[in-house]
This record gives C-alpha cells, sequence and structure tokens, in this order.
C-alpha cells in the first residue's frame, strides 16, 4: 500500500463528529514465522480481492502466502488488508501477551482498522492500523479495568495519547538526525543500557507492555471508558509548545523517579522527583540517593497515595492477570546463592561465575537502583539502567529496581534476599496512586498536576 493510499484510508475511517482530522497510527500486535486471523466482514487486498472468513498467512521467499484452506494468495511484504466498512473486525489468534512478564500467556484478540502484514526478521508481524482515539478507548481498558473511575479513566485517557503523539515525534526527529541513535553503552567491566519504543521500526508502537497495553477490543470497554475518551478528546499534556512524554507505572512506592535515570540522558521538566502525597512523610530523609536513606525508604512503610490495600480501588487499575500479584507498594523475592548465579547467567549472556555480592553503585531519586554491581568469581561488572537491572535478577521483571540486597549465610549455604518497592520504572503517573487520588474525589487536572509539574492541558482536535 502507498502511503497516498494509506492517507486515503486513514481519512475514511477516521474522521469524527465534526470533521476533524485524528491521527492514524499502526501498533504492532503479533511476530510469528505463521500469523492465523479470521476477518468478520468483507476485507479487500490492494489487489482488489475481498476477503472474510479464516485465513493463514505464511512467509515464501520474499512474498506471503494468504491461503484458507482452498484458496492461496500471494502478497508482498506491507500488504494491507482494509475493511470495506466499519462494522468489520478481525481476530488475530494466538497473541501473546505479557512478554517476558510472570503473567505471560497467549489469546485470541478482537480489532477493528486495517490489518498489515509485514515480514520482519524471518517472522510475520501483524499490525493494526487505526485512529489514535480508537486505541485509546482499548488502551485504558488493557491498562487498568474499564470499572475504573470517571476522573482516573480521563486522566489516563490524556497521558495515553500524550505519549503516544509524543514517541511519534521523537521518532520523526531522530530520523533527521545524522548521528546514530543509540541505547546501550558497554566496555569491560559496565554494561549500562535503556530500553524504549527506539527498538521499533516498523510501526509506531507495539501492544504490549514495553509500550503500551493495546488489546483492541478484547477487554471490554464501557459507557465510561468511551466518555472518558470523548471528555479529552484531542487533549493532550504540553510543556513549553511541546507535547509531553507522558509516562507511568504501575505504582511508585511512594516517591516518583526522574526521566533520565531510567531513560536517555534527557532533562524533562515535568517528569521531575516527587512526593506521591500531598504532604513529605514524616521520619524519611527524602534524599533516597544516600544508600542510608534509601534503605530506610524501603524498608518503611511511608504514607502515600499508593500505598493502600484497598481491593476496590486496586481492582480500578489493575487486570485479572496482575491481581495474581498482591504486593505492589512493598515486596521480597530470595535467592539462594546457586539460583541467583544461575539465573543472572542465563538473564545477561554473562558467566559471573558463583556470585559473590550484589553492590549498589547508584541510585536514582527514588531510590531506584540504576547502576549495581555483580561480583562473581570469575567476573565483575557493572550493569544497568533499571530495566537492566530487573531482567538480570529474574526470569520475568523484578517489580522494580527499588531495593536493598540481604546477604544471609545458613547452614553454610548463602542466601541473597532483595525487599523492594514499587512496580515499574516509577516515572510520570502512579496508576496506583491516581486510582486512589480519584476515590478520593480529585478531578482528571488535579491528578495531571500531581503527577506532572509545570506541564499544562492543552486541545490538539
Amino acid at each position: 500500500m502507498s502511503s497516498s493510499d494509506c492517507e486515503q484510508f486513514a481519512q475514511l475511517l477516521i474522521e469524527n463528529h465534526s470533521n476533524e482530522y485524528i491521527p492514524v497510527i499502526n501498533v504492532g500486535i503479533l511476530f510469528k514465522p505463521k500469523v492465523e486471523f479470521t476477518l468478520e466482514g468483507i476485507y479487500q487486498t490492494e489487489k482488489g480481492e475481498k476477503l472474510s472468513g479464516r485465513w493463514k498467512v505464511q512467509i515464501k521467499g520474499a512474498d506471503q502466502i494468504l491461503s484458507n484452506g482452498e484458496i492461496e494468495l500471494e502478497v508482498l511484504s506491507g500488504a494491507v488488508l482494509n475493511p470495506m466498512n466499519e462494522d468489520c473486525q478481525f481476530t488475530l489468534h494466538n497473541v501473546t501477551i505479557g512478554i517476558n512478564f510472570h503473567w505471560q500467556r497467549d489469546e485470541d484478540q478482537v480489532f477493528r482498522g486495517g490489518l498489515k502484514l509485514l515480514i520482519e526478521d524471518e517472522k510475520i508481524t501483524a499490525i493494526n492500523i487505526l485512529s489514535v482515539e480508537d486505541y485509546l478507548m482499548s488502551v485504558i481498558s488493557s491498562e487498568m479495568s474499564a470499572t475504573s473511575s470517571l476522573q482516573l479513566l480521563k486522566a489516563h485517557a490524556v497521558i495515553s495519547r500524550s505519549w503516544l503523539l509524543a514517541q511519534i515525534e521523537k521518532n520523526k526527529a531522530l530520523e533527521q538526525k545524522v548521528e546514530k541513535y543509540s541505547s546501550t553503552y558497554q566496555t569491560e567491566t559496565e554494561l549500562i543500557r535503556w530500553y524504549d519504543r527506539e527498538d521499533h521500526a516498523n510501526f509506531d508502537v507495539c501492544a504490549d507492555d514495553h509500550c503500551q497495553r493495546y488489546q483492541g477490543i478484547t477487554r471490554a470497554n464501557t459507557p465510561m471508558v468511551v466518555q472518558a475518551v470523548k471528555e479529552t478528546w484531542g487533549e493532550v499534556l504540553t510543556y513549553e509548545g511541546a507535547i509531553c512524554d507522558a509516562r507511568f507505572s504501575k505504582c511508585c512506592g511512594g516517591m516518583v523517579e526522574v526521566f533520565e535515570n531510567v531513560w536517555e540522558p534527557v532533562n524533562h521538566s515535568y517528569l521531575q522527583k516527587l512526593v506521591d502525597n500531598e504532604f513529605d512523610p514524616k521520619g524519611f530523609s527524602l534524599d533516597l540517593k544516600t544508600e542510608s536513606s534509601a534503605q530506610k525508604w524501603i524498608l518503611g512503610e511511608p504514607d502515600a497515595f499508593c500505598n493502600t490495600n484497598d481491593k476496590e480501588v486496586l481492582s480500578q487499575v489493575l487486570n485479572d492477570y496482575d491481581q495474581e500479584t498482591n504486593d505492589f507498594y512493598r515486596w521480597t523475592v530470595e535467592y539462594t546463592q546457586e539460583e541467583i548465579s544461575t539465573l543472572v547467567a542465563k538473564r545477561t549472556g554473562i558467566d559471573f561465575g558463583t556470585i559473590q555480592e550484589l553492590i549498589p553503585v547508584e541510585r536514582g531519586d527514588s531510590s531506584r537502583l540504576i547502576r549495581l554491581k555483580i561480583v562473581g568469581d570469575k567476573k565483575t561488572m557493572i550493569i544497568g539502567k533499571e530495566l537492566e537491572i530487573r531482567k538480570a535478577l529474574s526470569e520475568s521483571h523484578l517489580y522494580s529496581s527499588a531495593f536493598v540486597v540481604e546477604k544471609v549465610e545458613e547452614n553454610n549455604a548463602v542466601k541473597f534476599i532483595l525487599k523492594g518497592a514499587g512496580w515499574g520504572h516509577g516515572v510520570g503517573l502512579c496508576q496506583i496512586g491516581a486510582a486512589v487520588m480519584g476515590a478520593k474525589g480529585y478531578d482528571y487536572n488535579t491528578i495531571l498536576m500531581h503527577y506532572f509539574r509545570g506541564a499544562g492541558l492543552e486541545k490538539r482536535y
């Protein structure tokens, strides 16, 4: 499909009630050697062939073969199946969600809009083409429960819209730069890496937690979700005229982290350190870069919006698979010396030998570790940033990098006990904290201004 065809497709499918243009996005959903899908309604190929029913697509040379058991069609990589009317929808079968997280699983998911099929790294990538606002209807139902409070849903609609549009603008800027963008720094003694949506070159965002959860219309939205999107239609957070790179995580652990401690070394004035409360908690130093203050903070229970066990509030933020985990604000993970040595070797690909020590080197403003020294009897190395640390110390992802390490020796056996705070990177909006704020009666504007200091709301379309 040519760029002009895509523009025509976009304008046909995604105009709102006042005929204003709404941005169109490409969302990467599925990446497998063979993709199976069911078309409900009539879809048309770029050659004019009309398709319906169940199909599978496989790679043949540089092209793809579409088949339904009776017919085989050869299509180019990047081919788009266009819905013939707005009632059409398609099901992608065996979509993997929660990739590398503890809730990873496959499920069938239903989508509206166009279906693009692309060959990428000897696999087929299934991409959904749709409007930003249709995308948001799903995202705020996928990132949290569709039964959340209206104010929380409105706040999330604004930050999800802002983040998405900011990423598209950022990608355009990166394409124009002469020097190559790099998110990895590595020497013999240090590995510093961060993960962001730049990993995706052939679509705007993916559908999993790496970007924002997007599960089509599988996660049933509600009239309140529709209301939240419509009442914030085209509304974004801005700072000095630019759309904010509005980040969010499940639980900040009581202190919101600074952007550059997690991702590239760029300062965003609206993504700074802040206490997740109306006041500073008593009895704690807030200089959490200092090891003694960080330990007291992590091992303590400071008052915060996100420090809650209210199941009704938590159910607003957490879908069923998220509720398989109950310890969000403070948590503990234990490993034997053998377990952690095997795990770190497997997850990093580096043979440290038997792990002797895990030593904090540098913490961010929320107490999250951004550089950790791993001492083994074969190799010693510093790793970072926060997600690299979390990936190294868990089969999926450690809840956060805000943790202290206790090394215990019992009966001639060594055990490493990690005691931690929060879930996720901790930058920007804290979803559990925002849910508590919504339950307490704060409106969405106040919630947003709490987490994004100095930003403003602006309607872009």
